[in-house]
Order: C-alpha cells, then sequence, then structure tokens
C-alpha cells in the first residue's frame, strides 16, 4: 500500500495522518515479519526515518487500538504486524519470532481443538500457536 492509501486507512478509523503514524504503516506493510518496538525504531533509523522509541511504542498502540495492527505476546517483547485477512500466529517460545498462517490451513485442526476443549480463537478469529523456530530447534 503507498502513503495515499495508508492516508485513507489512517482516516477511515478516524486517526490524524501523522509523519510517525504514515512510517509505521508504511514499515509493517514492507515488512515481511511481525516487529518490536526495537525492531521497527532500528529498521526506520537503518531508512532514515528514525523515530523515538517512546513515539514508535505509542503509535503502535494507538493503531492497534484502532484494528489496524495487531500485537502478538511471546517471550521477550510483543511484535507488531498489520491486520489484514484473519490469520493464527506461530511463536517461537526461544527467539520469540512470529510467522503468520492463513486460517484455512489450520481449520480442520481449529475445529478439533473447539470440540475438544471448547477453546475458541479470539475475537480476530487467531490462534497462537508456540514451538521452537527452525534456528531455535537445533
Amino acid at each position: 500500500m503507498n502513503e495515499a492509501g495508508h492516508r485513507g486507512v489512517l482516516r477511515g478509523q478516524g486517526l490524524r495522518c501523522t509523519p510517525a503514524r504514515l512510517r509505521v504503516l508504511a514499515l509493517l506493510s514492507a515488512s515481511a515479519r511481525h516487529l518490536s518496538v526495537g525492531e521497527a525504531c532500528s529498521r526506520l533509523g537503518q531508512a532514515g526515518k528514525s523515530l523515538h522509541t517512546t513515539t514508535v511504542y505509542r503509535t503502535l498502540e494507538t493503531l492497534t487500538a484502532a484494528g489496524l495492527t495487531h500485537a502478538v505476546p511471546g517471550p521477550g517483547p510483543i511484535r507488531y504486524g498489520i491486520t489484514g485477512e484473519p490469520h493464527h500466529h506461530t511463536v517461537c517460545q526461544r527467539c520469540g519470532y512470529v510467522a503468520a498462517l492463513a486460517t484455512e490451513h489450520l481449520s480442520e485442526a481449529v475445529d478439533r481443538i473447539q470440540e475438544l476443549t471448547g477453546l475458541r480463537p479470539d475475537a480476530r478469529g487467531a490462534l497462537l500457536l508456540y514451538g521452537r523456530c527452525t534456528d531455535c530447534s537445533v
């Protein structure tokens, strides 16, 4: 999505189009990963678009409250991603790496989990699955 698209998304949620919000949305949209506040600050700095850590944190909290981003807890810092199509997350228990997993890949498993335990996905239709990523399972 380009800057005009990000502006439209922010305005659609009744939010002002601040430089910080536009930078963070652009960063998360372009990233193939969910990012922590620290990772976001580092990448913004590398791109010559530095923001103070507190600004990035507050921006992500605002965007998450508006439903434009979502927060994924895990070991270590919370990581944030763009909210789009409903998806589940896998979280590495050792390094905290977060990966998105399309809901259709787990639909039968989610139905079975509900049947066995009564556990249902959250309001976004998401489950968190914890384990170890390829790098940490060695």
